[in-house]
């Protein structure tokens, strides 16, 4: 081969790789901090007493989250490489967009005032041996369909499963998604969390939690504020779980917020954000509680399947703002409170007895045409 046209031929190679890279997918290198900084904002060690459950470095411990949130953007085939050089900790993305760690960046920086109020909250002797500070890692940080406000994320999605979206609350919600029409593989766009109290703790911290929400008011706005910002001059969907979290909004927006409550916020200056009220995604245990129901289990089953409803009327109306922002919250939600709760009554019925009772379908059909 004449050496000319080879090297005609490796340059056209070249540009015919760049042609077939996606549209602006080239990566970046971010600095994320020193060691210090990024070990806590990614709550470094993330498994360890005398053991660790996953005997990972810090590198692999950010690789592990930032790829979650390749994955969750829609990015399956990009990737990250975390390195360390001298004291400075930098995230190597290959096949995203250009700008694909401004949203990460904010996040961190955001982190660090919620570091700053946890520190004060131990400072004044409020903070408990079994709470770990645990911040939102490896949400969709690009594509993001809509909000989702909680109270706080379980310890066992730190200390075990090392996945913010790996719980029973949140495993709940996207099955209700997808009876909504979200594709399983979509529903963690619309699970993007904000925990008002940064903190992985156990199940019965709630009450103790509760009083804990002024340290972190800093982390929280900004989170809002940020997080809540759609495409164009759209703003995201947002859905409020939980008594706890309806009342924070309440205080913090003055917005009253009652389950299926529609309202309105201003997140920032000139950002007006529709925001839902809804049952906490665990709370239809409760109320399906014969328990909690003077013993009767009629009476747990009609109360489950009235929350049963309220939840799938919440979610439809998630889905169907997050799929199209510009509509009306009030119509889509009328519209979604008319299908769970009436024209689709027997399908509610059956969804809570095959998903909160674990019965077959041919004997949850049968319970719910029995009356």
């Amino acid at each position: 081969m004449h050496k000319k046209s080879g090297i005609a031929l490796i340059l056209a190679g070249l540009l015919a790789g760049c042609a077939n890279q996606p549209g602006g997918l080239q990566g970046e290198t971010l600095d994320l901090g020193d060691s210090q900084r990024v070990s806590r904002l990614f709550a470094y060690p993330n498994n360890c007493s005398v053991i660790c459950y996953r005997d990972w470095t810090l590198e692999q411990t950010v690789e592990h989250y930032l790829q979650q949130s390749l994955t969750r953007d829609g990015y399956p085939q990009a990737n990250v490489r975390v390195t360390r050089k001298g004291e400075r900790i930098h995230a190597i993305f290959d096949g995203t967009p250009t700008d694909y760690g401004k949203s990460l960046l904010q996040l961190l920086d955001a982190g660090d005032l919620a570091y700053q109020g946890a520190s004060q909250l131990n400072s004044d002797g409020k903070w408990q041996y079994n709470w770990y500070f645990f911040l939102p890692l490896g949400m969709a940080l690009e594509n993001r369909k809509s909000v989702e406000l909680l109270h706080f994320p379980p310890d066992y999605s730190l200390t075990q499963a090392q996945d913010y979206l790996r719980s029973s609350t949140t495993d709940r919600w996207a099955s209700l998604l997808s009876f909504n029409g979200v594709q399983a593989e979509q529903t963690p766009a619309y699970q993007t969390i904000i925990d008002i109290a940064p903190i992985a703790a156990p199940a019965s911290a709630g009450s103790a939690l509760e009083g804990v929400y002024g340290y972190f008011t800093s982390y929280q706005r900004r989170m809002v504020s940020e997080l809540s910002v759609g495409s164009g001059d759209t703003s995201l969907p947002m859905v409020a779980f939980g008594a706890p979290v309806r009342s924070w909004i309440t205080q913090q927006y003055g917005v009253n917020l009652p389950v299926l409550g529609l309202g309105q916020i201003d997140a920032a200056p000139g950002q007006q954000v529709s925001v839902l009220g809804a049952n906490h995604p665990s709370y239809i245990w409760y109320a399906a509680d014969p328990a909690n129901n003077k013993g009767s289990e009629a009476a747990a089953n009609a109360a489950g399947i009235k929350v049963m409803g309220q939840d799938l009327s919440a979610a439809c109306w998630q889905a169907g703002m997050g799929q199209q922002p510009t509509a009306d919250p009030q119509q889509t939600l009328n519209t979604c409170t008319e299908k769970w709760q009436v024209t689709e009554k027997l399908q509610t019925c059956e969804l809570f007895f095959t998903s909160v009772r674990n019965l077959k379908p041919d004997e949850a059909a049968a319970k719910c045409k029995a009356g």
